[in-house]
Parts: structure tokens; sequence; C-alpha cells
């Protein structure tokens, strides 16, 4: 994988050592996210770990989910102690985001990289925009 000027970036090419300190640094912002917005640290995850830390793209989406999961119920944990956590109200997301999951994971395997990242830039592009112009 080369980046936009033409060179293989640096990072965790096949058989090296992940880059430790990018990894690290790259979760501190995911978690941040999560626990500022209650979600968001795919943002900084996929993006970082393809052009900073030199991942597979394919692999990178699916570690986003993996990294997200603890960083979910840490940020969880934290809101339910400050006793901000509307319980009935997230039920009817839950159910729908668990089979949404679902659906997703079985579609992740069929769809080609070039595809999930146009899909995921599209999805950063609507927030941003309905968050600076229609809120």
């Amino acid at each position: 994988m080369k980046n936009p000027q033409g060179k293989k970036p640096q990072g965790a090419a096949p058989g090296n050592k992940p880059p430790i300190f990018k990894c690290a640094v790259t979760g501190i912002l995911a978690g941040c996210a999560n626990g500022l917005f209650g979600s968001g640290g795919g943002m900084f995850i996929v993006p970082l770990y393809t052009k900073w830390c030199g991942f597979d793209e394919k692999k990178t989406f699916a570690s986003s989910i993996a990294v997200i999961l603890p960083l979910s119920v840490m940020s969880i944990v934290v809101y339910a102690f400050c006793a901000a956590v509307p319980t009935k109200q997230a039920l009817p997301y839950i159910v729908g985001g668990t089979i949404g999951s679902v659906i997703g994971g079985k579609c992740f395997k069929k769809v080609p990289v070039n595809v999930l990242r146009k899909i995921f830039a599209a999805f950063l592009i609507f927030g941003g925009a309905k968050a600076l112009f229609f809120s």
C-alpha cells in the first residue's frame, strides 16, 4: 500500500512489529472521542492505522470494531457513574444496532476495500456536515 506521495508508509509491514507508540497515540485519540461523543473512535483508528501506522485497510476496518468494544464499555461505565445513561431510551438502539452489526459483519467480507473507504468517508462527511450546518 502506498500513500499519496508514492511512498510505502512506515509501520506494520508484514512480519514487522506494529509501531507501539503510534498505536498507543491512535488509541488515546479514539478513547477520547468515545468518551466525549459516546462513539467516533473509528474516525481516528481507520485513517491513522492505515496512513500513519501502515496497516492493511481491510484488517483495519475489522480491528477498529475490536478496539471500539472495550472503549465503548469503558465509556458506558463512566457515563453510568455520572448517572447519564438513559437505559429505556437506549434499548431500541441496542437491539437495532445488534441486528445491524450482524448484517454489516456478514456484508463486510463481500465489500471491496475501496468501497468500504468511500462508505466510511461518506459517513464522516455526512456527520460533519450535519453537525456543522443542521444542529
